[in-house]
Formats: C-alpha cells, sequence, structure tokens
C-alpha cells in the first residue's frame, strides 16, 4: 500500500496561490508608485494572473477599485481651435513636397549606387587585368560626377582630394 503523499500537494498549491497573491500585490504597488492607470487588465498583465483570478478576490478588487478613483483615467487633449487647424489643402501641399523632395532623393541615391558600382568595376577590371596607374579613382569623369553629385546632395561645393593631378615619381 502507497503512503498518503495529498499533504505535498495541499502544500504546492498553497505556495502556488501565495506567489500568485504576491505577485498581484508586487504588480498592484508599483503600478501604483510609478502613477500608472490601474485596471484589472493592466494589472493582470503585470502580474500575470488572470482577470477572472483578479476578480475573484476581494482583498485585491477593492485595492484596484480603490486605486483607480486615486488614479483616474485622464482626459484626451482637446483639439485645437479651427483657426489653428492645418487645412487640407496645407496638408496637400506639405504631403507633395515630401514626396517630390523623397523622389529626388532616391534619384540621387540612384546616381550614386550607380556610379560607386562603375566605380567598383573598374577597380576589380584594374586589380584582375593586373594594371596599376597609381590613381585611387579609377577613372577621373566618374570621380568629378561623383563630386558634382555630392555637391548638390550636400548643398556645398566638395573638394577634389584625388592626387590624379599630381606627378608622382615611381620608385
Amino acid at each position: 500500500m502507497r503512503a498518503d503523499n495529498s499533504h505535498h500537494v495541499i502544500a504546492a498549491a498553497h505556495r502556488r496561490a501565495e506567489q500568485t497573491r504576491q505577485r498581484a500585490v508586487t504588480a498592484l504597488r508599483r503600478m501604483d508608485a510609478t502613477g500608472q492607470r490601474i485596471t484589472f487588465d493592466a494589472v493582470s498583465r503585470a502580474a500575470g494572473v488572470s482577470r477572472s483570478w483578479l476578480y475573484a478576490q476581494p482583498d485585491l478588487r477593492a485595492e484596484i477599485q480603490r486605486l483607480r478613483q486615486r488614479h483616474p483615467a485622464t482626459p484626451p487633449a482637446p483639439a485645437p481651435p479651427q483657426r489653428q487647424r492645418a487645412s487640407d489643402t496645407s496638408l496637400l501641399r506639405r504631403l507633395e513636397a515630401a514626396t517630390a523632395r523623397i523622389r529626388q532623393l532616391e534619384t540621387d541615391n540612384q546616381q550614386l549606387r550607380d556610379a560607386l558600382a562603375r566605380a567598383l568595376g573598374e577597380r576589380r577590371a584594374i586589380e584582375v587585368l593586373g594594371q596599376r596607374n597609381g590613381r585611387d579613382t579609377p577613372n577621373e569623369e566618374l570621380a568629378e560626377n561623383s563630386r558634382a553629385m555630392l555637391s548638390g546632395i550636400a548643398g556645398r561645393p566638395v573638394k577634389d582630394t584625388s592626387t590624379s593631378h599630381r606627378r608622382r615619381s615611381k620608385p
């Protein structure tokens, strides 16, 4: 015959119930201290317990209701007066301007990607063919186009830092 171990099961259930209650109380205290809006749903999510369990606990239900009165829901912000609202025409113009700017930036971005791809391709071709001319930029025309494009994006001239116009002595 087996020994009756039901007292272990009962003790475990009591421990689990106490831990659940402690999680709910801790979450409630934390929410109250931080000024969060206290609702049954918020407490249940914070404590990891079900809402129905919270409703079934008279002391916790009373505390949640008391704290709800202390931290009432904030009313939504009032809408600005009609004269301060942007008109539909104004919003449409702003949207059109933003769309045009996005298109321009996309075009600039694609041009830069194409220029980079050409430069990397030329550089790779030079490496594969073993031809070295001592320049960092494979194609001077490409470098000039890149500088012009960057000047347009930056809004100011971009300084030519290439050394292709200087004579280098060969070792």
